[in-house]
């Protein structure tokens, strides 16, 4: 499960790293975020008209067909074993994938004790990760729209599982093309590229309470500090400076 990320790069960044079409509307002065909560806008990049394009979503998926989306479970994960058979996600798993750009992601270890210590996982060589994303375009009866989207999810590798067993898919660079090809590339193609990162692409520090809160949003939630649990056994993942984690990890509560 993934219920949190932060985008530290400048529309700069993103343009280099993505290559889309020109500037995006928006980004240009988009302040960095270490606090992305589902709801709030997030950054994503889709193929339309011949070329990458930038937009921004609010992160949580509605479907085309829903009538009242206040009614609607906020579908922020899919998942990529089930993605093309859930109704909620058939439609834009074949016509509307793109990807999310992210600096890293957090995710919350239970013990059994049932306490909660939040991680925030990052790729080692501190570059930008592009997590697996859809998209939809919902309109209301009086002819207003609105675009959501959320965010893919494979088995967690070795590496993360003792954190949590579910970790975001990531699309490398040389498959940029291919998943955004929605007309060119099938659904079983694209499913395909659902699969965990190499263990060794992410690295996962114990982080402060506070980004429990989403009004929190500033660059010291990203920072190492002290653990609040004991955890019982270690994972690969976890940096030096930090004690290990342990395998009984379950999910992320948001509200």
């Amino acid at each position: 499960m993934c219920g949190r990320f932060a985008l530290k790069a400048s529309a700069e960044e993103l343009r280099n790293v993505f290559g889309y079409l020109g500037a995006a509307p928006g980004a240009e002065g988009m302040p960095p975020r270490f606090n992305i909560a589902p709801t709030q806008p997030i950054a994503t990049i889709r193929h339309a008209h011949g070329a990458r394009r930038f937009a921004l979503v609010r992160w949580g998926l509605v479907p085309a067909w829903v009538k009242d989306p206040s009614a609607f479970s906020l579908l922020i994960n899919a998942r990529a074993e089930t993605v093309a058979e859930k109704p909620s996600f058939r439609g834009a798993i074949r016509h509307r994938r793109c990807l999310v750009p992210a600096s890293g992601y957090y995710e919350w270890h239970r013990p059994s004790d049932g306490s909660k210590q939040p991680w925030y996982i990052r790729p080692r060589d501190g570059q930008m990760v592009a997590l697996a994303g859809l998209w939809e375009e919902w309109c209301d009866p009086d002819g207003g729209e609105i675009e959501t989207g959320a965010l893919l999810t494979v088995p967690a590798n070795a590496a993360l599982a003792p954190i949590h067993h579910r970790m975001p898919a990531v699309i490398a660079p040389e498959d940029f093309d291919i998943w955004l090809d929605v007309g060119g590339t099938s659904v079983k193609e694209a499913v395909a590229l659902l699969r965990p990162a190499p263990e060794d692409f992410f690295e996962a520090v114990p982080v402060s309470q506070r980004v429990n809160s989403a009004r929190d949003d500033d660059e010291t939630l990203t920072e190492p500090a002290a653990l609040q649990d004991a955890p019982p056994e270690a994972g690969s993942a976890a940096t030096p400076q930090s004690k290990p984690v342990g395998r009984d990890a379950g999910q992320l509560d948001l509200f």
